[in-house]
C-alpha cells in the first residue's frame, strides 16, 4: 500500500500571472491552466508537431498571462532542416527566448534558464513536455510514451496537471497536451505578439485604417513588397477575428447572466413581506 504524506493548505496566494484559454467546447468561459508563473515554456517538437501558427496562438496566450514566454524546440536530433526551422520560429517569436534541445539526451540548455523559477510546460501531446520535466527533476517522475509515426501526435500519457519542486529551487507544472487552444486574450496581447504587423499598421495614413482599400496603407504596401509575409498577415487576421467573435459572445453571455440575476432579485423581493404590503 502506497503511503502519502499529508499537507496542510495555510493560504491561497493572489494570482500575479495566469495562463488561460477559452474553455473547450462551446462554453463561453475562461479556463485557467496555471497561475503565478515566471516562465511559460511553449514546447514544440521538431517533427510532425512543428506548427508556426499554433506557436503564435501559444505566444498570444503567454503574453496575456503576464509570464515570460520561452519557446522550447525539442527533438532537434530528428530535424532535417534545423537551421531553417529555428529561423522561421525566430521571425514569429517577437523577442521571446528560443531554446533548442533533444530532451532524451539532455535538458542542460534549459536548466540554467529555469533554475529557481516557477514554470509551466505547455504544448501539444507528444511534444516532449514530460520528458523535459523528468530531465529537470533528475528522475523519471512523469510517465512518457511514444508518438504515432504518421503524424507525430502523442497519446496523452499525462492526463492531469502536476506541480513538482525542482532540486535546485523553483517548481514545474506539467500539463496534459491541449487538443483545443481557443483564445482568451486582449487585443494588446495580440498586438504584442504580432509586433511586426503593429509596426506596419502604425505607419498607415489613417489611424482607423482597415488595411483593405484605404490610400496610404502601410500594411498593404508591406504585403505587396514582400516585407510582410502573407501567411503571417492571414494568421493575424484569423486570430483577430476569433478574438472579436469571442468578445461579442462574452458580452452577450454577460448580458444574459445580468438579466437572470435581476430576475432572481425581483422574485426574491416579491416573496418579502414588505414588498407584498
Amino acid at each position: 500500500m502506497r503511503r502519502f504524506d499529508l499537507a496542510l493548505i495555510e493560504a491561497v496566494l493572489p494570482r500575479r500571472t495566469q495562463f488561460s484559454r477559452r474553455a473547450a467546447g462551446g462554453t463561453v468561459a475562461k479556463q485557467i491552466i496555471a497561475a503565478n508563473l515566471d516562465l511559460a515554456l511553449i514546447v514544440c517538437g521538431l517533427d510532425g508537431d512543428f506548427n508556426l501558427r499554433r506557436l503564435e496562438r501559444y505566444l498570444v496566450l503567454a503574453r496575456e498571462s503576464g509570464a515570460e514566454p520561452v519557446i522550447v524546440l525539442n527533438k532537434a536530433d530528428i530535424c532535417a532542416s534545423l537551421r531553417e526551422a529555428v529561423s522561421a520560429v525566430a521571425q514569429i517569436a517577437g523577442g521571446a527566448r528560443i531554446v533548442v534541445l533533444c530532451a532524451q539526451e539532455s535538458v542542460q540548455p534549459l536548466a540554467a534558464i529555469v533554475c529557481g523559477q516557477t514554470i509551466a510546460l505547455l504544448g501539444s501531446s507528444g511534444a516532449g513536455k514530460s520528458t523535459i520535466a523528468n530531465g529537470l527533476l533528475g528522475e523519471p517522475r512523469q510517465a512518457t510514451g511514444t508518438v504515432r509515426l504518421d503524424d507525430s501526435r502523442g497519446r496523452h500519457t499525462t492526463t492531469s496537471r502536476m506541480l513538482m519542486a525542482m532540486p535546485g529551487g523553483g517548481a514545474i507544472i506539467d500539463n496534459p497536451g491541449m487538443r483545443e487552444l481557443q483564445l482568451w486574450a486582449s487585443d494588446q496581447a495580440l498586438d504584442d505578439t504580432f509586433e511586426d504587423i503593429s509596426s506596419f499598421a502604425g505607419r498607415c495614413r489613417f489611424a482607423d485604417c482597415t488595411h483593405s482599400s484605404e490610400p496610404g496603407c502601410a500594411v498593404r504596401e508591406g504585403l505587396e513588397s514582400g516585407d510582410l509575409e502573407l501567411s503571417r498577415w492571414n494568421s493575424f487576421r484569423k486570430l483577430e477575428k476569433e478574438l472579436r467573435h469571442q468578445s461579442l459572445q462574452q458580452d452577450a453571455h454577460e448580458r444574459i447572466a445580468e438579466k437572470k440575476r435581476w430576475k432572481a432579485i425581483e422574485r426574491s423581493l416579491r416573496k418579502h413581506p414588505k414588498y407584498r404590503q
